[in-house]
């Protein structure tokens, strides 16, 4: 069992298609390790680092320094322009969830 003075304990998810470049796992319960602060910036490199399952696919979540056009994210159900952007800084218990709204046909 992890030591949560330690660590950060955070859920992701990835929907509508999205999942696809995670192994298909939607929801990922996540232990972050305590560091100065993390924001919404620094996660999305951590989760290219550690969950996206294709390094070679990263330019279908992120773009740049942020996620790529087409991509809703929500933190606790709330439009994270509304909180910050990449700015937002991450609290314990917080579910991040990245959902694609370009579909293919």
């Amino acid at each position: 069992m992890a030591n949560t003075e330690n660590n950060l304990n955070i859920t992701v998810e990835f929907t509508s298609g999205l999942q696809t470049l995670f192994n298909n796992v939607k929801k990922h319960n996540v232990i972050l390790p305590i560091k100065e602060h993390w924001t919404l910036g620094s996660l999305l490199f951590w989760i290219k680092d550690n969950l996206l399952a294709d390094k070679e696919k990263c330019n279908l979540f992120i773009k740049g320094n942020t996620v790529r056009p087409g991509i809703i994210v929500a933190i606790n159900d709330q439009d994270w322009e509304l909180l910050g952007n990449l700015d937002y800084q991450i609290k314990t218990n917080d579910n991040i969830t990245f959902i694609s709204t370009l579909h293919g046909g």
